[in-house]
């Protein structure tokens, strides 16, 4: 039972990988479906009407304005994608705290399917249901990340290690984009392509049902947790009992860790609001919104950029939009190390467990190489992604992709270990959806850029960098209340 258990769980992790890898995070890999979406006439009719509205003196112009035009619905579609993957995260998040995983992973497979099948039938004609196709494809694939993130709690201390793999997994599935491109060059349709991710649903409804819980995966996990196929037929009720009941004693364990180990220094529960309204979580809201900020904004604009440093050279546009997305699936390689160099960290600081540090004080100190780590990445990404020069794209396509992949795998790691587990799904959901509404200035930016700063962004990109500064806040203070924290289990002692 032992062995099929342990079968198990490599199956549902290996499952998981795939699923983040192949479906959860697509819609990052927007620069290569908008290079299809322009061989297919997509908004091309905004080109003819800008024309038609210009002086036809002035053909550069008028052409400039027209593939403006067509670029600008192009980056509202990804700005309005891009808010919902955030910002749902936050009912998204309590619909799977609330419901549970069977629940969620069904409203993600209802949500994911039917966003493919309107991608699948739409044409240039129709092309304003992408207003409502990506937004939908999106919340279905963080739905698919927030099932797939319990799965670290299965594997005890690799914990890190698993959510960092899959919010990697998560970066490197822009790829399916770019061979979805490829294919279309190569005579496949889009059609076809979107009509093969519908069918793939079979695949995700059967690992609901075979290889998910349908509670929680509760951690610390509880000695002869079952689940899935190792849980038995005909006995539902039992498997809730069951799964409340192992839940609670998770609770409790937890809680019994996080304690101070000195007699007398039990610390009361404490609510999701303490929580959400403390220091530590508004400085972290302001590290992710800054770096995601500067991600969401060079994504979408990406292929604009790209044809004007290129002077419009198709073929050139091409390459480095493949060169981009090709870079984007080295995301789930790099994720694991930030996620490998908490556990070590960890590991690290227990023996100083023993002397006096809670467990809880342990799992922060941990995090801070990892903020501060991201947070520079993030300052090499914007520094190379300033400089308008077309072949040291190359290096920021690289670090830009290191710096995102740090950034959620970080993110997730970071709430999972500086806040109580119970709380994890609302926390996530909800620094994930406050960060949306800073996403929104992306557009604003680009407008601004091209209109009064006549399509020249050093004053944005140079703004920008200064903001960037602010992430290095956030790691230090960390820092500092750790370093107090355990000065004062030292004194204590």
């Amino acid at each position: 039972m032992e062995v099929s258990g342990q079968a198990l769980r490599v199956a549902t992790l290996l499952s998981g990988l795939l699923e983040c890898l192949g479906f959860a995070g697509v819609l990052f890999g927007w620069t290569s479906l908008v290079f299809v979406f322009k061989r297919e006439g997509y908004f091309e009719d905004l080109n003819k009407t800008t024309a038609e509205l210009l002086d036809l003196g002035n053909a550069t112009e008028q052409a400039g304005e027209g593939f403006e035009a067509q670029d600008q619905k192009f980056l509202l579609i990804f700005m309005l994608a891009s808010f919902m993957n955030n910002f749902m995260t936050f009912p998204a998040g309590y619909i799977f705290d609330r419901f549970k995983t069977t629940v969620a992973r069904l409203l993600a497979i209802f949500l994911y399917t039917t966003a493919t099948l309107i991608i699948a039938f739409i044409s240039a004609d129709s092309a304003m249901l992408l207003f409502l196709a990506m937004p939908m494809l999106t919340v279905g694939g963080i739905l698919f990340l927030i099932t797939n993130l319990q799965v670290g709690n299965l594997f005890g201390k690799h914990r890190s290690t698993i959510i960092t793999l899959y919010n990697g997994a998560f970066d490197s599935s822009s790829a399916v984009f770019l061979i979805i491109k490829l294919l279309h060059e190569k005579g496949v349709s889009l059609r076809a392509s979107f009509l093969f991710l519908s069918f793939c649903s079979i695949w995700h409804v059967a690992r609901t049902f075979l290889l998910m819980p349908r509670g929680h995966i509760p951690y610390p996990l509880p000695p002869g947790y079952r689940y899935g196929l190792c849980s038995g037929c005909g006995a539902k009720e039992k498997e809730i009992v069951e799964s409340r009941k192992t839940e609670q004693q998770s609770k409790e364990l937890l809680s019994l860790k996080d304690e101070d180990p000195r007699p007398g220094q039990r610390q009361e529960p404490r609510t999701f609001w303490y929580y959400a309204f403390s220091w530590r979580f508004a400085w972290h809201l302001v590290w992710l919104s800054v770096i995601q900020l500067w991600h969401y904004f060079f994504i979408g604009t990406l292929n604009s950029l790209l044809t004007k440093l290129a002077d419009k050279d198709g073929k050139l546009v091409s390459t480095y939009t493949n060169a981009f997305a090709i870079t984007q699936f080295f995301g789930v390689l790099c994720a694991p190390w930030n996620g490998l160099l908490m556990d070590r960290l960890k590991q690290k600081y227990q023996k100083e467990a023993r002397t006096g540090s809670s467990a809880s004080v342990v799992a922060l100190c941990s995090t801070v190489p990892s903020l501060a780590l991201t947070a520079l990445l993030c300052l090499a990404f914007a520094l190379c992604a300033s400089v308008p020069l077309l072949p040291l794209q190359y290096l920021t396509f690289i670090l830009q992709v290191i710096s995102r992949s740090f950034l959620y795998g970080g993110n997730a790691a970071f709430l999972t270990l500086a806040f109580p587990s119970e709380h994890f799904g609302k926390l996530y959901g909800l620094v994930m959806a406050l960060s949306a509404i800073v996403s929104l200035l992306q557009f604003p930016l680009f407008a601004l850029v091209k209109g009064p700063l006549g399509d020249d962004p050093l004053y944005v990109n140079v703004t920008l960098l200064l903001v960037t500064l602010l992430t290095f806040v956030h790691p230090f203070l960390v820092y500092r209340e750790c370093r107090a924290q355990r000065g004062g289990c030292s004194a204590a002692s």
